[in-house]
């Protein structure tokens, strides 16, 4: 059962985990960078990760900063500490939840697909593309290496993201009794904002209306999860063809 808002100190304390778990998030990031860079400078002058730092960069800080999330709202979510993270950030398991979000994630791409055509001719296909598809361009890759970047793209980085943003972010706002409506927009536009992506910024707000719906119509996070991960199946499947050498680079 949903656990009542407790009031503003309860999301206060789980506003700020959500942000201990960005300044993971980033600072995971960079210590990445300063490690592969320090011992091999080179990296630097050239701009251009060895193929296992892109692995790590790609997998370290998004698990790392959904752990911070956990662990913090383990000790300071409100509630019995028995089951907090759980009821905190609404990880409520069932088939229910988990059907509903793949059938909005798969509804969304009817919205989604359209709207990513219009941007790519709004932008320019030079602009067209994302951090991580940027970061992987021109490179092939082992097979183990390539179902490896697939599998976080489509299932881990979305669990990770959707932990921070329709978990710790959306109970806080939740705790302060906010319309739902505007949880939705709220957490929807921080989520676009945080991709640090700005010509990619209006597109992400787009992919992210059926996230937030799956996580608004079921109660759970793992339906916003889910539904990200519906959305994020097609430009996992064309990184993993690009890295095999099967498609053309975009």
């Amino acid at each position: 059962m949903h656990e009542q808002p407790g009031g503003f100190m309860a999301g206060l304390r789980m506003l700020i985990v959500f942000v201990a778990a960005e300044v993971a998030f980033l600072a995971l990031s960079l210590l990445t960078l300063i490690w592969y860079t320090s011992a091999d400078p080179t990296i630097a002058e050239e701009g251009r990760l060895p193929d296992s730092g892109l692995l790590v960069l790609l997998i370290v800080p998004p698990v790392g900063g959904a752990l911070v999330a956990i662990a913090c709202t383990s000790l300071f979510g409100a509630g019995q500490r028995t089951g907090r993270w759980r009821r905190e950030l609404a990880v409520r398991s069932g088939l229910r939840s988990a059907g509903l979000g793949a059938a909005i994630g798969l509804a969304g791409l009817l919205v989604t697909i359209p709207a990513a055509i219009v941007w790519a001719n709004w932008v320019g296909g030079d602009q067209a593309t994302s951090s991580v598809g940027e970061a992987f361009a021109d490179r092939q890759m082992p097979t183990a290496a390539a179902v490896t970047v697939f599998l976080v793209v489509w299932l881990v980085a979305p669990a990770a993201e959707e932990v921070l943003f329709r978990g710790a972010l959306w109970r806080s706002l939740e705790h302060w009794r906010l319309n739902r409506w505007v949880v939705f927009a709220v957490t929807s536009v921080l989520f676009s904002l945080a991709h640090l992506e700005l010509l990619r910024t209006p597109l992400l707000l787009v992919l992210s209306i059926p996230v937030g719906l799956a996580r608004m119509f079921t109660g759970s996070l793992i339906g916003a999860i889910v539904a990200h991960q519906v959305n994020n199946l097609l430009p996992a499947l064309a990184l993993l063809l690009a890295l095999t050498g099967n498609v053309p680079q975009l």
